[in-house]
């Protein structure tokens, strides 16, 4: 049975004195800067999704993770992986609050207080502001997209306008769901965005694909659902979505356990 205490828990990553090291000797190629980038960050999912958790790329030098459940020793691990298979160190933060915005609020200041990104004496901080263990709080993830991407953007027009016109539907509705719902969304490839959210009526979902068509001209669709993890709402989510996609809805929601049963 899972609890309907609203609480999440978000992990944010930076790299110890990174914008420094990748001039140090000299520039690095940005090739190998991104294959870096591309590798930690893959890591980073495989670690967190082990423990039923999600992982966002963010800036990839800043990574943000969902981590209900997850404790300070996992977290540890991963800082040794970091350690010993790159040339960089990880600093994280943990936050937990009612609300995603303000636990990633929580991690952000975590590792401020802890010193700049940029200073060499910050090396391997893990500072926690409250922490989320397994059943003691549920977490909200929608899942949108875009309504017929494929025939409407990808098979229709040129490759760069569709990239630029996806980013700016991510762009606007993230903007949306963290100045009204205090959400933390994420554009995860293809035409996907994710949102950790507070718990929300139907009608808050329905505004945000309304602002997002009035100010990008972009039609969405999304999945709602809860869990104890970000791999239980997730998993309900993905199916919400799909009962949109056959059947023409836009707002879907599956909040019961009896999704993933």
């Amino acid at each position: 049975m899972t609890s309907n205490h609203e609480q999440v828990q978000l992990s944010l990553v930076q790299l110890d004195n990174y914008g420094p090291w990748t001039v140090t000797p000299s520039p690095r190629r940005e090739t190998d800067l991104q294959s870096l980038q591309a590798r930690l960050y893959a890591d980073f999912a495989d670690f967190v999704g082990r423990d039923d958790g999600y992982a966002f790329f963010d800036r990839f030098d800043n990574i943000i993770g969902v981590t209900n459940g997850i404790d300070r020793r996992t977290h540890e691990r991963f800082q040794e992986h970091v350690r010993n298979q790159y040339p960089v160190t990880a600093s994280i933060g943990v936050g937990a609050a009612e609300t995603p915005l303000s636990a990633l609020g929580k991690a952000t200041r975590q590792l401020q207080d802890a010193g700049s990104a940029q200073d060499p004496d910050r090396t391997e901080i893990l500072s926690t502001d409250g922490t989320v263990d397994p059943g003691d709080g549920e977490v909200t993830i929608a899942h949108f997209d875009i309504v017929d991407v494929t025939g409407t953007y990808t098979d229709a027009q040129n490759a760069a306008r569709t990239t630029l016109d996806v980013r700016r539907g991510t762009l606007e509705l993230a903007e949306y769901m963290q100045t009204e719902h205090d959400s933390v969304a994420r554009f995860v490839g293809g035409d996907n965005i994710i949102a950790v959210c507070p718990r929300l009526p139907e009608s808050a979902f329905n505004d945000a694909q309304a602002a997002v068509r009035q100010r990008a001209d972009i039609e969405m669709q999304v999945g709602v659902g809860r869990g104890r993890t970000a791999h239980d709402a997730g998993y309900r989510a993905k199916l919400a979505l799909e009962e949109c996609r056959e059947n023409g809805h836009r707002v879907h929601q599956i909040t019961t356990t009896a999704a993933t049963d």
